[in-house]
């Protein structure tokens, strides 16, 4: 019989086994040991991975009382073969696992709030409240797990009986007739079942950061990092705050009042660069105006512009088309792209520009679309933008000649 030996000790880091079968199933091989550390996915917790003599291990399930472990390659020894588990990766999920008893614990004790989801992720993990909680809630809860954390509180696995259960201080939990449930117990602070790994100590968790808050239905998403993640970040944001402080000449007190200095700066930087491009493009529309062609009084600007401010060219064409009897048919070029920007005055009525904006884009394989006052889209093929640009100018002097006869 499959002996489980993960529950018995989850800091075991290597063992030797005997392969009892192989089933190929999509080009993978799924193992069956006579005895397995590694741990199968479960809903809550992710599989252990590692290596089978040298093989990487990449999943590990249970199915029908059966632990099987997928390897890439069949396996050409079956006898004592070497298996071991990636340790790192492993140990950071109980630790992440245990953090979410110790926040879901502290945030019952404190709010009364109750932990409806929760789910390990390879970078951050996250809880489901029952209700909307704010920051000042989610410091108090912080400061109470990580004093959890430094109280060093063992973590007990209990499998009570029937009649020990009815004991214990959990809520809808009953056993069938030769069930066992395992129960993860910290101290006299939290009690639930779980079926997961976690570390023997609260102390083995390290630390516990909330770094995010989200409004979920009625409730609160609170992702958090604990363990060697919450360590990690710190070193790297640390790293970060002490670059910037060079790079700002400041030390890291001052740090805060220097960037929201800057911001400052900046903003009024882009609020005076906003009014000088406005100012310059009234210009430009002054003498694009003045030089442009003029058919049976209606004035088209046709323009191709290389590496500008798409924003810029549209503003340029907002500006001209507020005057009277006015056509513009502009192209923007990028590396990858080619824009097409159409627009003409409310008195030019005979020409809808969304309908000839889709029909000369088709010669830059692009898309888009507008109104009959203005149109805009983009394709890949820049290299026809030309031909894009003359196929629309003649086909409005088409539409002008013809509404002049």
């Amino acid at each position: 019989m499959l002996e489980n030996l993960y529950y018995e000790n989850p800091y075991q880091k290597d063992f030797t086994a005997e392969i009892i079968n192989t089933i190929e199933k999509n080009n993978n091989y799924h193992i069956e040991l006579d005895k397995t550390y590694f741990y199968p996915q479960s809903k809550f917790h992710p599989c252990d991975v590692g290596y089978i003599n040298g093989s990487p291990v990449t999943h590990v399930y249970e199915e029908n009382e059966k632990i099987y472990h997928v390897i890439e390659v069949k396996p050409s020894k079956i006898h004592k073969v070497k298996c071991i588990i990636d340790w790192k990766r492993k140990y950071d999920y109980m630790q992440q696992h245990l953090g979410q008893h110790i926040i879901s614990s502290s945030l019952f004790q404190l709010f009364n709030l109750s932990t409806i989801a929760f789910h390990i992720g390879d970078s951050s993990s996250y809880i489901d409240v029952d209700k909307i909680i704010g920051v000042s809630e989610i410091k108090n809860c912080e400061e109470m797990c990580n004093k959890i954390i430094f109280d060093n509180i063992a973590v007990e696995i209990l499998y009570p009986t029937k009649s020990e259960l009815k004991k214990l201080s959990l809520k809808k939990v009953s056993l069938k007739p030769g069930e066992k449930i395992r129960i993860v117990k910290i101290g006299d602070m939290h009690i639930s079942p779980c079926d997961g790994l976690h570390p023997n100590s609260t102390i083995e968790v390290q630390a516990i950061k909330v770094t995010k808050l989200t409004k979920i239905n009625s409730g609160t998403r609170i992702e958090f990092i604990c363990g060697s993640r919450a360590i990690c970040d710190y070193l790297t944001k640390h790293q970060w705050i002490d670059k910037m402080s060079n790079l700002l000449s400041c030390n890291t007190n001052n740090l805060l009042n220097e960037v929201e200095k800057l911001s400052g700066e900046l903003n009024k930087a882009l609020s005076e660069k906003a009014s000088l491009k406005a100012e310059v493009a009234q210009y430009e529309v002054q003498s694009m105006l003045n030089s442009c062609e003029n058919i049976e009084g209606i004035r088209i600007l046709k323009s191709i512009y290389d590496k500008v401010d798409l924003k810029y060219v549209s503003l340029l064409a907002s500006k001209l088309v507020s005057f009277s009897k006015v056509v513009v048919l502009f192209g923007a070029k990028t590396e990858d792209k080619a824009q097409l920007i159409f627009m003409r005055s409310k008195d030019v009525n005979t020409i809808n520009m969304n309908l000839l904006l889709k029909d000369a884009i088709t010669l830059i394989d692009g898309k888009g679309g507008g109104s009959e006052l203005a149109a805009q889209g983009g394709g890949k093929n820049n290299n026809n933008l030309d031909s894009s640009i003359e196929y629309a100018y003649n086909k409005i002097k088409e539409a002008i000649f013809s509404d002049s006869k």
